[in-house]
């Protein structure tokens, strides 16, 4: 499965991550930077599972944690309806 940004969902790279902005809304959102490796994945067409890979492989210090944090993104870019499959 494939994901791509909801229709005037712009993206700014930050020193810090990434923020996704609305533009009809106004709303945004702040991700950190593992959050940012994660959206930039699953915009490249990498499943949740390869992400999660990319992640460990970035941050192997979050071999336990990788996996959850790819899922909870997911259900929040989702739940935030900033992002489309």
């Amino acid at each position: 499965m494939s994901f791509a940004l909801k229709p005037g969902v712009s993206v700014a790279d930050t020193e810090h991550g990434t923020v996704l902005l609305d533009e009809r809304s106004g709303r945004y959102w702040m991700l950190n930077r593992t959050g940012a490796v994660v959206l930039r994945c699953l915009l490249d067409g990498e499943s949740p599972q390869e992400a999660a890979r990319t992640l460990l492989r970035r941050y192997p210090d979050a071999a336990d944690r990788a996996t959850g944090h790819v899922e909870s993104l997911l259900d929040a870019l989702r739940t935030a309806e900033v992002i489309v499959p």
